[in-house]
């Protein structure tokens, strides 16, 4: 699904909850690891969950972010390795529908906008417009995103949407149960892909201006996979921005814009104007049972990692494989990953105020210093080394103990802890989109949480809830860089695996206490027995 051609999504942020100083001599708190004690873990979660709603909220600020989704394994997307392009502004909302743009209110997160092939719906238009949240997990709310991904979560979340946001405008059997009306790929797109997004500053006359422009323009979808694809719309956008700031690779992608390109060029753009404030965030695809995504590529670079296009082109025009390699060598290498590694964020805002801890008074450092600042900032998002290789060791002491304790039979069966789930099972959304499994096959039906906000509800049975949580640690652990969840992230289903297990031995040390000192049956009590 997507655009059909050599190039994978992107997307356009503007908001900020805050900006970063001038890179010179500034203000800079303190910075510390978040190694937490036990009592601060419940405290750590919910911090964590208004750094999302903070990450996600508009603001008088703006900035621009073109999104790198990574491919999927649909379509022509099996051979050219291209994904899709979407825009994301975080200062710009729905107007009341998804085919019209206003600047966003207080509260409000922005959105992506994004164009397809075809969306599907009762009119051919050009693009969708949905708030951030839903883009990127299907749910209003980040607190209640989901978990774990299988396609029966993903045809929830899209249903939910399109009875919410789509009732006038896709009203067609097409639209309503065809699995080629593309405006599913809009609701929950991490579900099944893992995305990177590059930032930058803009400003909110840029955004009035933008929507000055794409409301007074008819929306009609001329979508053509050549010429007018994804990476041409994003394209579009972001040279609104900033005019030249996107550009095509043509000697690598054969004369059509693709994805990775947008990104690169913009990257580029961003490097040689410092004043942009350029910062990478990335979002792995959620753990479950959708086949995992791929990274996106060029053209000449998928010819070059490809062996099934690389040896018809070495048989049919062999001429051209040292043009190709020397293409791909000298000037198609990009890679979002060490961009990343480079510039990252986990806000589209650039504040990233949530890892710092006040100290009792701000100082002006050296240079020296806010790098040595950075280095530590840095270490928060991405994690070191040694951190995730104690991850690992500490992960396997908690399985182990798992398996002592009779929650799970044996180590593999993490592997298979997702699709055990999903079998005999249904799927439900409440009010909110906060995801509900039941499992009426048990010997006593349960149900269990599937979302951050209800996993450890007191009506989620613990036993899955953990399953799941060691499960997806499990998964992230196994998982190669593009893939993982940044270690923000991971600290956070950390916290959560500690607290329920926590949670358990207290439940367990009381049911043990209950039945030492609970009295002997009288006489009577056995007769009525």
């Amino acid at each position: 699904m997507g655009c059909n051609f050599f190039a994978p999504p992107v997307f356009l942020i503007t908001g900020a909850c805050g900006r970063h100083l001038p890179a010179l001599a500034v203000p800079v708190p303190h910075i510390r690891r978040l190694h937490l004690s036990f009592n601060k873990r419940a405290l750590a979660i919910f911090a964590f969950g208004a750094v999302l709603v903070c990450a996600l909220a508009s603001s008088a600020f703006a900035d621009a972010g073109v999104i790198l989704n990574e491919s999927l394994d649909t379509s022509v997307a099996r051979i050219t390795g291209s994904g899709h392009s979407a825009v994301y502004l975080s200062n710009i909302c729905p107007d009341d529908s998804p085919v019209k743009m206003r600047l966003c209110r207080p509260g409000e997160q922005g959105s992506v906008i994004s164009n397809y092939t075809t969306l599907g719906e009762d009119q051919p238009y050009e693009w969708n417009i949905v708030p951030l949240s839903v883009y990127l997990y299907g749910v209003e709310d980040p607190q209640d995103r989901p978990l774990l991904s299988s396609k029966d979560i993903k045809s929830v979340l899209e249903e939910r949407y399109r009875e919410k946001y789509l009732a006038t405008i896709c009203t067609g059997a097409r639209c309503r149960y065809g699995n080629g009306a593309e405006w599913r790929e809009m609701v929950g797109a991490t579900l099944e892909r893992s995305m990177y997004v590059f930032v930058v500053n803009t400003s909110v006359e840029q955004d009035r201006a933008l929507i000055a422009e794409f409301n007074s323009q008819p929306n009609v979808n001329h979508f053509h996979g050549l010429t007018r694809n994804c990476a041409d719309f994003a394209r579009r956008v972001m040279n609104f921005y900033f005019p030249k700031s996107v550009r095509p690779d043509y000697m690598n992608d054969f004369f059509i814009t693709t994805p990775k390109a947008v990104a690169h060029s913009l990257t580029k753009y961003a490097e040689e104007n410092p004043e942009l404030n350029f910062r990478v965030l990335h979002f792995a695809q959620v753990p479950g049972t959708i086949k995992r995504s791929s990274e996106c590529r060029s053209g000449t670079e998928q010819l070059y990692h490809s062996k099934k296009l690389v040896i018809p082109l070495a048989v049919f025009a062999w001429q051209g494989i040292p043009a190709v390699a020397a293409s791909y060598a000298l000037t198609g290498r990009f890679n979002p990953e060490h961009q990343f590694e480079a510039h990252p964020s986990t806000q589209a805002l650039g504040a990233d105020d949530f890892l710092s801890a006040p100290s009792a008074g701000e100082f002006t450092v050296s240079v020296q210093q806010l790098a040595a600042e950075e280095k530590l900032q840095r270490e928060e998002i991405l994690g070191t080394q040694d951190e995730w290789k104690q991850y690992r060791v500490n992960l396997d002491a908690a399985v182990d103990q798992a398996i002592h304790d009779e929650i799970i039979p044996n180590r593999n069966y993490l592997k298979r802890v997702f699709m055990i789930l999903g079998e005999g099972t249904s799927i439900s959304a409440d009010e909110r989109g906060a995801l509900w499994m039941a499992m009426p096959d048990q010997e006593v039906p349960v149900r269990v949480g599937l979302s951050a906000s209800n996993i450890f509800a007191p009506d989620s049975d613990p036993q899955f809830a953990y399953q799941i949580i060691l499960a997806r640690m499990e998964n992230e652990l196994n998982s190669p860089k593009h893939s993982r969840e940044t270690a923000v992230e991971f600290r956070q289903d950390w916290f959560r695996g500690e607290d329920s297990r926590a949670r358990r031995q207290i439940s367990a040390a009381a049911g043990q206490i209950s039945a030492n000192f609970s009295p002997a049956p009288s006489q009577f009590d056995l007769f009525l027995f």
